[in-house]
């Protein structure tokens, strides 16, 4: 069994390996876990390691649009759960094969509900379009929005970087008037906390998304992931109820387990 994280691992998959090796231990499997640059690096990489019979299963994380490894092991007919879901699909519970992945939408959506009562004029913070990640982050700002008969009109976007989000927070804070920001990760809303330091409005309410250790040191609020439901709920898709890897086909509504994460409030 082995996990192929992406190159750049964060908190949140650091937590969601320890995990796996904890929880795998405990019924008697080990875990092998390698870094690729791409793709096709992570295909050799596991075909080397299926043609030598050194694994039983792959865990497969990072799922994007269009992601070659899952046709490749759909292919070798080799067991896989993939921490992500099929992007790919209209309905991913319908997918052939079997996945673990975290409510992004139910998240914001419980962050953009909690931003509300501050206030109706609730950014949303968010990568580019085209990260199917962050456009299902979105997606639940925007439901929580509309539903609460907000415009969600405010939508920033800035790469993973510090720096890009305090920029976009610092020019929306100059012209808008803000009540809160709901973002798609920590490390946006570090960025916009940044900001509104700057700009002497601690008055604006900033919301991340991971909670990882620096918006607890900032104070600032999060959606917490829950990595180690994620670990569990994979296991239980490889072996059922049983003690062995299991060649199991998605199906039934059991195919895939969709954590709900929580929103800490500071």
């Amino acid at each position: 069994m082995m996990n192929t994280p992406a190159a750049s691992t964060s908190v949140v998959l650091d937590r969601f390996v320890h995990a796996l090796t904890e929880r795998a231990g405990d019924r008697g499997l080990r875990v092998l876990v390698y870094a690729a640059s791409d793709q096709d690096e992570e295909i050799r990489r596991m075909s080397e390691l299926v043609d030598a019979g050194d694994v039983e299963a792959v865990v497969v994380t990072g799922t994007r649009y269009g992601d070659r490894r899952l046709a490749w092991l759909t292919e070798r007919g080799v067991p896989f759960v993939s921490f992500g879901r099929p992007w790919d699909v209209a309905s991913p519970e319908d997918s052939a094969h079997l996945w673990v992945d975290v409510d992004g939408a139910s998240g914001t959506r419980a962050a953009t509900e909690h931003a509300l009562t501050v206030g109706p004029r609730v950014a949303f913070l968010g990568w580019p379009a085209g990260s199917p990640t962050g456009d299902d982050r979105e997606r639940g700002w925007r439901e929580a929005m509309t539903d609460a008969g907000a415009r969600p009109d405010l939508r920033l976007s800035a790469e993973e970087r510090v720096a890009q989000a305090r920029e976009q927070v610092a020019e929306l804070l100059a012209t808008t008037a803000v009540d809160a920001i709901v973002c798609a990760s920590d490390t946006l809303a570090v960025g916009a906390h940044v900001a509104a330091v700057a700009a002497q409005r601690p008055d604006v309410l900033i919301i991340g998304f991971d909670n990882t250790p620096a918006v607890e040191a900032l104070g600032l609020s999060s959606v917490e992931q829950l990595p180690e439901l994620v670990a569990a709920g994979t296991l239980d898709l490889l072996m059922g109820s049983g003690g062995r890897i299991e060649r199991r086909a998605a199906g039934d509504g059991e195919g895939h387990v969709l954590v709900q994460p929580r929103l800490v409030v500071r």
